[in-house]
C-alpha cells in the first residue's frame, strides 16, 4: 500500500490550491486522487453553452496566480479550466495527480494515525486527508415520473450531450438557475421550440461582461502590480454589496436595480408578473444577464409557471393536465450541495461515518474541520458558501489554516489532531444565530442554501474579510492533539 504524508481528493479550485501551497511549502510527499481522466472540477464537467463564471476574472482566479491573458472580465469556462491547467504546470503539481482515481472509502485507522484510502486504482494510505470534491461536484436530478423512460436525448447541464443537435428540436429546460439563464440565450436561436419550466423565478441583475482590451493585457503582462491594484478595488466593492443582505430589506438597493431591469427589459405586464420573484433579492442566488429576459420573449419560446406531473411518451405533462411534446429534455436543476454524497464514505474515530453525523445537518468548525474525524480537512466545507463574491476568498483562507496547522503538528512531533467538540458547537451555534435574520434564512424562499432540515449549512454570514481574519492563526487551543511522533 503507498503511504503519502497527505492526500487531497479532487482537482477543482480547491484541491490544487491544496496541493500548490504543499508544494510551495516544500511538501512533495502528497497525492491528488481524481475520478475524471482530467483535472478542472466544476469547470471541466460543466460544457454547457454559455458556460461563463458570474464573479469578475481578477477576482475568480488565486490571488498568488493572476492571469494577464483574461479575454473578458467575466471568464468564460474554457478560459477557467485552462487558467487551471496552467496552473497544475506552473506550479509542478500535476505529477502528483492520479486520474481516474475515485476514492470509494476512506477510513481513519487510529493505531497507526492515517486515513486507509480505497480508491478505483487500488489502495493508498495518508497521515492527512483534504476532501477538496467541492460542493457542485454532484449533479441534483429531480425525481419526475417517467423521466428515466422518455425515449429521447435527456441530460443534466453537468453532463452535457455534445452528440446532440438541438437545431430545430423540440426542447424542454428544466430550471431556471444559473445555467438555465446562461444556456437559454444560446440555443434560443437554434431550436424549433423552447419550454422553459420555471418553479421559482429568479433575481436578475445587469451583467457587466465586457472584452478586456489589449492594452490591459499588456499593462497587467508588464505591471503585475496594477492587476492586483485592479483586483483590489473589484474586492471592496463586491465585499460592500454583502450589506443589504445582512438584514432583510424591503425595496433594498440590489431589489431596486433588479426590478429596473425587469421593467426595461419585459413589456408585458403579465409575463413581468410572472417573472418577479415573490421573495428577498438575495434569498435565492442572485444571477446576472442581459440576454434571458430578451430571448425568453421570443415567439418560439413559452415560459411554463405550471408544476410538472409527469414525463409520458414523448410529452411533459404539467399538474395542469396540458401536455407538451418534446425532443429533448434538458435538466437545469443544480446540485447536491447540501447533501455532499461524499461524506458516506469517510469513516472516522470509533467507526463513525461522516455521512451519520450529518444526516441531520452538516457542521464543521470553521467549516474545515470535524469532530470525530482526526487530521481530516474540509475545504468549501459547511458555512463557506458566499452570495456576493467569489468563493475562492473563503478557499484560500482555509489554505493558509491548514498550512499552519500541519506546521503546527510538524513543530509539536505529533500525528494526529482533532477539533474539541464543543469548539465546533460553539461554532456553529454563532454562525446559526448571525444567519437567523439575513435574507438567507429570513427572505421568505426555499432555496439550496437550507438543507432538508431548514438550516443554512452553506451560507457564511458575513464577509468574505471577516472569514480570512478568523482564519489567519492556526488555533490550536480548539484542538486535542494525540499520538506523538518517534
Amino acid at each position: 500500500m503507498t503511504h503519502h504524508r497527505v492526500a487531497i481528493i479532487g482537482s477543482g479550485f480547491s484541491g490544487l490550491g491544496m496541493a500548490i501551497r504543499l508544494k510551495q511549502a516544500g511538501i512533495d510527499d502528497f497525492v491528488v486522487f481524481e475520478r475524471a481522466s482530467d483535472l478542472g472540477g466544476t469547470w471541466r464537467d460543466n460544457t454547457y453553452p454559455g458556460c461563463q463564471c458570474d464573479v469578475e476574472s481578477n477576482l475568480y482566479s488565486y490571488s498568488f496566480a493572476p492571469s494577464p491573458t483574461w479575454s473578458r472580465t467575466y471568464a468564460p469556462q474554457a478560459e477557467i479550466w485552462d487558467y487551471l491547467r496552467a496552473c497544475a504546470q506552473r506550479f509542478a503539481v500535476d505529477p502528483h495527480i492520479r486520474y481516474r482515481h475515485e476514492v470509494q472509502s476512506a477510513t481513519w485507522d487510529g493505531a497507526a494515525a492515517r486515513w486507509r484510502i480505497e480508491t478505483s486504482g487500488g489502495p493508498y494510505s495518508a497521515g492527512v486527508l483534504v476532501a477538496a470534491a467541492g460542493p457542485l461536484s454532484e449533479p441534483s436530478v429531480p425525481a419526475i415520473p417517467g423521466l428515466n423512460e422518455f425515449p429521447g436525448p435527456h441530460f443534466h447541464t453537468a453532463n452535457w450531450d455534445h452528440g446532440v443537435d438541438l437545431s430545430a428540436k423540440r426542447v424542454a429546460v428544466v430550471g431556471t438557475g444559473a445555467s438555465a439563464i446562461q444556456l437559454v440565450p444560446r440555443i434560443q436561436p437554434k431550436v424549433a421550440q423552447l419550454y422553459l419550466f420555471q418553479r421559482t423565478p429568479p433575481w436578475v441583475l445587469p451583467h457587466r461582461d465586457r472584452k478586456v482590451r489589449r492594452i490591459a493585457r499588456a499593462l497587467y503582462r508588464a505591471i503585475p502590480g496594477w492587476q492586483r491594484l485592479v483586483r483590489t478595488g473589484v474586492y471592496w466593492s463586491r465585499e460592500l454589496f454583502v450589506i443589504p443582505f445582512m438584514k432583510v430589506t424591503p425595496d433594498s438597493v440590489p431589489e431596486r436595480l433588479a426590478r429596473g431591469h425587469l421593467d426595461k427589459q419585459v413589456a408585458d405586464p403579465a409575463l413581468r408578473t410572472r417573472l418577479t420573484p415573490r421573495y428577498a433579492i438575495g434569498c435565492k442566488r442572485i444571477l446576472i444577464s442581459n440576454d434571458y429576459y430578451p430571448a425568453i420573449q421570443q415567439p418560439n419560446v413559452e415560459l411554463v409557471t405550471d408544476d410538472i406531473s409527469e414525463v409520458r411518451g414523448r410529452s411533459i405533462v404539467t399538474c395542469d393536465g396540458h401536455e407538451r411534446e418534446v425532443d429533448v429534455i434538458i435538466l437545469a436543476t443544480g446540485f447536491r450541495v447540501t447533501e455532499m454524497p461524499f461524506a458516506r464514505r469517510v469513516v472516522g474515530r470509533e467507526g463513525r461515518r461522516l455521512g451519520d453525523e450529518w444526516s441531520a445537518s452538516a457542521t464543521a468548525y470553521r467549516g474545515t474541520t470535524v469532530a470525530g474525524f482526526p487530521n481530516l480537512f474540509l475545504l468549501l466545507g459547511p458555512n463557506t458558501g458566499l452570495g456576493h463574491t467569489s468563493v475562492l476568498l473563503m478557499l484560500e483562507a482555509q489554505l493558509s489554516y491548514v498550512m499552519g496547522c500541519l506546521r503546527y503538528l510538524e513543530r509539536k512531533r505529533m500525528a494526529a489532531i482533532e477539533v474539541r467538540p464543543e469548539a465546533q458547537e460553539a461554532f456553529n451555534a454563532r454562525v446559526q444565530s448571525r444567519l437567523r435574520d439575513t435574507v438567507w434564512n429570513a427572505g421568505g424562499c426555499r432555496s439550496w442554501y437550507l438543507d432538508s432540515s431548514g438550516r443554512n449549512t452553506t451560507i457564511w454570514p458575513g464577509t468574505s474579510w471577516s472569514y480570512a481574519r478568523l482564519l489567519r492563526r492556526f488555533d490550536p487551543a480548539a484542538y486535542d492533539l494525540s499520538s506523538r511522533l518517534a
